[in-house]
């Protein structure tokens, strides 16, 4: 299914069963709907389930602009108001869960899930190829070098954007959601993998200390991808925040 929110054509799945409340599910950076899936497929009794395509990624399209993670949080909320729902669950990994860190400090909602999610740069010492082109990019008659430069050292995500989606990912990596998070009300879970590379496990505690009502989960010798790889352990965890039995 697609509806156009924001001047784009959102792809998602949504299985309304009637419930009071709606999973929402957000992935993460490069990925799709497919990758909520093992997750949502398990709620699918309890719960109406909404799956988004977030815009750039599987088959929504692009955004006209390079969206902040703001433009991301009022699209999902957008959508969310189209198919009329009331209450929401929001679920989200990485790039995902930074949008639902926006989202649940603007708009509110029953519970939040976040894995393995940014909230902040992560500032560490930059090799000195990266240093090099932070100083010659504040060169005006050396930009054109710096434009090429920066196509050779950024991050995979960063090389495999497409021009709009590289903006896209500047934005969210530059953005300190501090004092957004510190306005959150709702029971938030924030679980890890103690073998997280991409956003490590100190975020999750710092989290845990700026959100009024947060709890971590660690699961050790797992990944930035510990929702998939601890799966059975996770729907237990996630049995008992939500209060189903089955």
């Amino acid at each position: 299914m697609q509806k156009k929110i924001r001047n784009v054509n959102i792809n998602y799945e949504f299985s309304n069963i009637d419930k009071e409340i709606t999973l929402v599910f957000l992935h993460g950076w490069g990925q799709n709907i497919q990758m909520m899936l093992p997750v949502s497929d398990k709620y699918t009794k309890f719960f109406n389930i909404l799956v988004i395509d977030l815009p750039g990624f599987g088959n929504s399209e692009e955004p006209d602009y390079a969206w902040t993670i703001y433009d991301y949080a009022e699209a999902v909320k957008e959508l969310i108001d189209e198919l009329s729902i009331k209450k929401v669950i929001l679920l989200g990994h990485s790039f995902g869960g930074r949008i639902s860190l926006v989202y649940a400090s603007l708009y509110g909602c029953e519970k939040l899930i976040c894995f393995g999610s940014p909230y902040c740069k992560e500032l560490s010492k930059l090799p000195l190829k990266n240093r090099i082109y932070k100083q010659i990019k504040k060169i005006f008659f050396l930009r054109w070098l710096a434009n090429i430069m920066k196509n050779h050292i950024g991050s995979t995500d960063y090389k495999n954007a497409s021009p709009m989606m590289k903006g896209v990912l500047v934005n969210a990596v530059n953005l300190d959601l501090t004092a957004d998070v510190k306005k959150i009300k709702c029971p938030t879970l924030l679980i890890w993998g103690s073998l997280d590379t991409a956003v490590p496990v100190r975020r999750a505690y710092e989290l845990e200390k700026l959100i009024p009502d947060a709890g971590v989960i660690l699961y050790e010798g797992a990944t930035h991808y510990a929702y998939l790889e601890r799966l059975d352990s996770i729907v237990t965890v996630l049995d008992n925040f939500f209060k189903i039995r089955r």
